[in-house]
Formats: C-alpha cells, structure tokens, sequence
C-alpha cells in the first residue's frame, strides 16, 4: 500500500541547478520530480529553452519549459556583481549538489570551479555536464545534440537501413536526454556515496561519452572481439524490412522475433503457405533468411485494417502495435489509463498538459509540484531565506 504520508524520496537535498536548454535539465526535473528542492540559477534574458515553441500568454513561458522545469525555483542573480556573488556562495553553502553546464573556462573565471565550490561546501555534489571527456582533445569543443548525434555515429544510422547515404539525425533531442538520464542516475549515485563515506567529489557526465556508449550496446556486436569475429553493427537492426509495415488503413509494428511466433503470425494470417517455400523450411533457414519473412508480412497486411491485425496476432500471442502519430498520444488509452498525462492550470499561462513521471513505485506517490516558474520568479525569496540584500535585482519579464 503506497504511504502518501511518508517524505518526498529525495526530500532535504537541495539542488543549485546553474544548466540550460535539455541535458541538464532534464536530469533535474526526474530529481524535482523525486523530491529534490531545485533552484535554477538563470541569466537575465532566462534560460534559451524558453523560447522553444509557443506560448499562449506570457513570452519565456514556452511549453517545453513548462515540462523540464516544473518544480524548480527560478533565481536570476547577476553573478557578476558581488550581490550576485555573495548570494551564489552563501546558496552553495546550504547545498547538496551542485550541477552546471559551463565550458570548464568559463566556470573557472565566474570562481565556480569544483575548487572554489568544494571551499564553500567540502561535501558537496559537483556534477559538470560536458559535450566530451575533459580528458580528450575534443574537451572545450561546443556540443549541441547535432553534433553529438554525428559524432557518435547515431546519424549514420539511418543510410545502413534505407540505402539513402546521406547520414541524417534522429528527429529529437535524443542526445541531450540519453546524457540527462546519465546525470540523473550519477548524481543519485554520489550521493549514495557522500551518505556512506561523508565525502562529495566532482562527477562529469559527457554528451559524446555517454551516446557513444548507449549506441554500442547492441552496435559494436562482432568489433567487440579482438580480433573482432565479424563487423560492427547489430543486423537486425539495420534490415531494411524491419520497418512498420502499412495496413488497409494505417500502419502497423510487428515484433514475431523468436521463430514459433513467425510460425503462428503466418497461421494467423492465414498464409501458412509462406514458410513451404524452401528457403524457409526450418528454424535455422528461418533465421538465416528473416528479411524473406518481413518481406512476406509486408505483403499480406493491406489485407485487414490495423484493428483487425491487432485483435488477430493478439489472440495468436504474437507482438503488434498500431503506429502512433506524436500527437496521438495524449490520446492512447494506454497512457490514460497510466496518468502519464495530466490536465493542469498554470497561473499565468492557463490550461495544458503536464507529463508525468512514468516510473511507478509501491510506496510513493508523486506529489504536486509547482509549475514552472517565470525568470528570477524566486530570487527575492531565496534571498530573504538566505538572509542576503539584493539591491539591484532584475526585475522578470
């Protein structure tokens, strides 16, 4: 039975979130999701990813702000004046963690650099989320999921497919979040850490690094040998029937897979007569020669509507979805039926629709966390816990 009484998960760790755009925060959101007091230091002008989409009322309240930093405390110090910076230091102070996204140099000349923070808190948290490993020649380069999807081979993904050679990227941020999941759990991580031992460190978590990484999971398959046993790449992957398929009316996913599946989805279907043919006469030929059977699939399935297939290989026990458009999914009853969607009024903004957390634990339940907050909404208040006078606060647009 889920305890609605019981603290926050990571209720009493304090957050200073000095990050902008996506990968940071993002990590920072799941933390303020899990309970975690976040203040997000911003500049004057608030963070760019306040700009991205359209908001119905109040300019730098943009959807995707709305979504990633919800629950977060907004503070727009000029940390160049010694108010900015007294405010900052005396922050860091009653901080756990720290987490920024400053190019090493930078961080440095504003005397925020692992040093100069560890000298306020010894124990504290410091995570660096960089666009390399500090330790390579690419450190100090500028990384945007572009460049990070190029570099780590994800946007050659798509021409070993489709045949098209030009390399393309994978239509979302996809780097940038792969990177805040990293943070997430490598922050929860140090703090485990800090709990058992008393002592914080310094943690950096890089995009290229860390896509790199989740790329060759699956795709450095035989180069994982040495000498390797064969190529690079998973090829199931990379088949090029392997590809929703068209329906009489849509599109459908089929995942038949293990080859008693392929046996029933052809049953199914009613064309047994698929797997007579001498190439597929087997188990072993089957799998040799699986791009025949997606090819045969591909074939049959504008004979009945995606409804129909659906209700057909789910009672022959083989996997199947319907191929959702993105905005189909506020609609999905699976996701009704999850609460992965929520309709909420903001203050300032009016009606729309907050995303869940979607990890489901027995004995916690998320709260309501307030919504996102204007530039510099917080920063008279901070100030006042934090008994500093700010005299030439700026005022949020």
């Amino acid at each position: 039975m889920t305890n609605t009484t019981a603290p926050r998960m990571l209720e009493g760790l304090r957050i200073v979130d000095l990050t902008t755009v996506i990968f940071g925060p993002y990590c920072t959101q799941i933390l303020a999701d899990l309970g975690a007091e976040v203040i997000k230091v911003e500049p004057p002008e608030g963070d760019s990813i306040r700009i991205i989409g359209t908001p119905p009322v109040t300019p730098l309240m943009s959807p995707v702000h709305l979504r990633l930093n919800r629950g977060k405390r907004s503070v727009d110090w000029d940390l160049k004046s010694e108010e900015g910076q007294a405010a900052m230091h005396r922050l860091i102070a009653t901080a756990d963690i720290f987490i920024h996204n400053v190019r090493s140099d930078a961080i440095a000349r504003a005397g925020l650099s692992y040093d100069d923070v560890r000298a306020i808190r010894p124990d504290i948290v410091y995570l660096h989320c960089t666009g390399f490993d500090q330790r390579g020649p690419y450190a100090g380069l500028q990384a945007y999921d572009d460049i990070i999807q190029a570099a780590s081979g994800i946007a050659s993904l798509p021409p070993k497919v489709d045949g098209n050679p030009q390399p393309r990227y994978v239509p979302m941020t996809m780097a940038d979040k792969v990177s805040g999941l990293h943070a997430a759990y490598a922050v929860m991580a140090a703090v485990v850490h800090r709990l058992r031992t008393g002592e914080g460190q310094h943690v950096e978590v890089p995009m290229f690094e860390s896509l790199a990484s989740f790329n060759l999971v699956e795709h450095l398959c035989d180069k994982t040998f040495v000498p390797p046993t064969g190529p690079a790449l998973y090829p199931r992957q990379i088949d090029p029937m392997r590809q929703p398929m068209r329906t009489r009316d849509g599109y459908i996913a089929i995942a038949p897979y293990l080859d008693d599946r392929w046996v029933r989805f052809f049953e199914a279907a009613g064309h047994p007569e698929v797997l007579q043919a001498p190439e597929l006469a087997d188990k072993a030929l089957r799998r040799k020669h699986m791009s025949r059977m997606y090819e045969a699939a591909a074939a049959i399935l504008p004979e009945r509507t995606t409804a129909e297939w659906l209700d057909i290989l789910k009672k022959a026990n083989v996997p199947a979805m319907r191929v959702n458009d993105i905005a189909d999914l506020p609609d999905d009853p699976q996701l009704q039926a999850a609460g992965l969607f929520r309709q909420r009024t903001h203050p300032t903004e009016g009606d729309y629709l907050e995303v869940r957390p979607p990890v489901r634990f027995s004995g916690y339940t998320y709260g309501d966390l307030p919504h996102a907050a204007a530039p510099g909404q917080h920063s008279a208040e901070v100030a006042r816990e934090l008994g500093v006078t700010l005299t030439q606060r700026k005022t949020a647009a």
